[in-house]
């Protein structure tokens, strides 16, 4: 990847992407990172051999900018940008949950191309799963930048609807940790029925893993894998019979709208001026 990229924020989530940038080809000194801490600054620098500094206006000469910042910290950064005069306009790239293009865009000084994505928290292992909304005035090329970049961190995928963003982020935005949620009951159950704590810890994330593998590799849904392995009379059928008759799929939906419902109050929050 030859485009030029800069990141505000060194956090985890940026540090992700340059490791999956970098692994994929991109060169070390088409990266920049800005971030306050001098430390993390200097470890980035040793880590990736890339440059770091503490101003955020240099990053303003590079293809694309990403705004890895707290979503709290989002409209200062973004403000601070807009003051900068004489650069070219680069494509921001927003990873901060619950905030909108728009109100990037106004706080930028409007007038520029931004893309707002909502990742999830594998993209540290780069198995991440990432959504990515871009408005009228982003191009099909900044598009195409934006997906390969983020590719460097899991797969990649278009809403068509910005509003949509909060659905993607109770789903697998805030997902990971209705699995690892699953997996703690799984596991506190089985040590509490007589299996070692390693063992139940083994089983549990072997199973895990091996699930979700083949769900990504089969040909059929998860509807119809499941029915494969749900022998009449069997014991995984009374396991089932059990959460359906507590209202398994209710739950999860209930969860899932009390997430959208409150990414979209968090949206509203963080979008009014300070």
């Amino acid at each position: 990847m030859s485009t030029r990229i800069a990141f505000i924020g060194g956090g985890n989530m940026a540090t992700s992407l340059v490791g999956g940038l970098i692994a994929a080809g991109t060169t070390p000194s088409a990266i920049i990172i800005a971030e306050p801490d001098p430390d993390k600054r200097a470890q980035l620098a040793q880590q990736y051999n890339i440059v770091t500094t503490d101003d955020n206006l240099a990053t303003l000469q590079q293809d694309v900018v990403v705004l890895a910042v707290k979503p709290q910290l989002m409209q200062a950064v973004c403000r601070q940008l807009s003051t900068a005069e004489n650069v070219r306009q680069p494509l921001f790239v927003s990873i901060a949950a619950g905030i909108r293009s728009r109100d990037i865009a106004r706080w930028l000084g409007g007038n520029v191309a931004v893309i707002r994505c909502m990742p999830n928290t594998p993209a540290l292992i780069r198995c991440g799963a990432t959504a990515l909304y871009a408005g009228d005035t982003v191009s099909a090329a900044q598009k195409l930048m934006a997906d390969e970049m983020l590719r460097a961190a899991g797969i990649t995928t278009w809403v068509a609807d910005e509003e949509l963003l909060d659905v993607v982020t109770a789903l697998s935005g805030s997902g990971p940790a209705y699995f690892f949620l699953l997996m703690e009951a799984m596991q506190k159950t089985a040590i509490n029925m007589g299996l070692d704590a390693d063992v139940a810890t083994k089983l549990t994330l072997q199973t895990a893993l091996g699930a979700a593998r083949m769900a990504s590799e089969s040909d059929v849904g998860p509807d119809q894998l499941r029915a494969r392995v749900t022998s009449k009379g069997g014991t995984t059928a009374a396991a089932i019979s059990s959460f359906e008759h507590d209202d398994f799929h209710i739950h999860v939906s209930n969860a899932l709208h009390a997430a959208c419902n409150r990414s979209r109050e968090l949206t509203n929050e963080l979008g009014k001026d300070q």
